[in-house]
């Protein structure tokens, strides 16, 4: 006989059910939004080499948004990982140093990047000499998805089975060999998505980009030149109000770019982990 189920529960599943359904409801409504409205806007003068008043080409924001992806996983990313790695393999479990750090990563997590942007304003254009310039921007928001990465790493560390670790020991592996060829290949899904978070993140911020790297659409010839990145270009279109066609246009190459990172996050993760399955 099935038994019956009790009623809270098929209330309380129920609502998850809705739950999910009305998330799901509304990403695919803002994917058809942004898919309707942008794709009849484009055009071949949206992605010309150089920005001028005539075409407002996104190009020039479309390489600073890569530049400042690929800046800002490479000073948060080795930190994050290693930080994450300290927490979980060698500090002690419950110690005030390990409570201190968590408590500063969620503290961080929390703050509105227009207090990054504030931050980083004073501290790398300001008292660093940096300027409004791509390396600003970087360290900004940096400092901005590095608890993200700290706490997703940490996460997956932790998911990795213990009969991983005992079984290398078992084999005569050391601490750091266990680590970086046993429990951290195991871990590259979970340290990925984080990555893929953190990219997300990177790539729809703007009002810490503003304040620290500018709103110049033009490809800089070095880390110290102003930018724009593609998130900023939108937010200049619509303020002008008189681009909103090629605002949806921008939006949809935006939700592109970060389903093709996403996608390659992915691919990378897949690859890195059968490769260290197979060794």
């Amino acid at each position: 006989m099935k038994s019956k189920r009790d009623p809270l529960s098929t209330f309380l599943l129920t609502v998850v059910h809705a739950a999910a359904a009305i998330a799901i409801f509304i990403v695919v409504a803002i994917v058809i939004y942004v898919v309707v409205n942008g794709v009849p806007n484009l055009s071949p003068e949206l992605f010309s080499f150089t920005y001028n008043s005539d075409n407002q080409s996104m190009f020039p924001s479309l390489i600073n948004t890569l530049l400042m992806v690929a800046l800002a996983l490479v000073m948060a990313g080795p930190i994050g990982i290693l930080a994450a790695i300290f927490l979980v393999e060698y500090a002690a479990s419950g110690s005030k140093l390990v409570r201190v750090i968590r408590l500063t990563t969620e503290t961080l997590s929390g703050i509105p990047s227009i207090i990054f942007g504030l931050f980083g304003r004073i501290c790398f254009v300001v008292v660093l000499g940096m300027g409004l310039s791509l390396i600003s921007g970087a360290c900004t928001v940096a400092l901005m998805i590095l608890p993200l990465v700290i706490r997703t790493t940490e996460e997956a560390l932790i998911s990795v089975p213990k009969s991983y670790r005992e079984g290398s020991y078992g084999l005569g592996a050391g601490k750091l060999r266990t680590v970086f060829r046993i429990v951290l290949p195991s871990a590259l899904p979970g340290i990925f998505a984080g990555v893929i978070l953190a990219v997300g993140r990177i790539v729809g911020e703007t009002a810490a980009i503003i304040y620290t790297a500018g709103s110049i659409a033009e490809i800089p010839s070095s880390i110290f030149d102003s930018t724009r990145t593609l998130a900023v270009h939108m937010y200049v279109l619509s303020n002008e109000g008189l681009y909103i066609d090629k605002t949806y246009a921008t939006a949809f190459i935006l939700l592109l770019l970060v389903l093709a990172l996403n996608a390659l996050s992915t691919f990378v993760a897949k690859k890195l982990t059968k490769g260290a399955g197979e060794k």
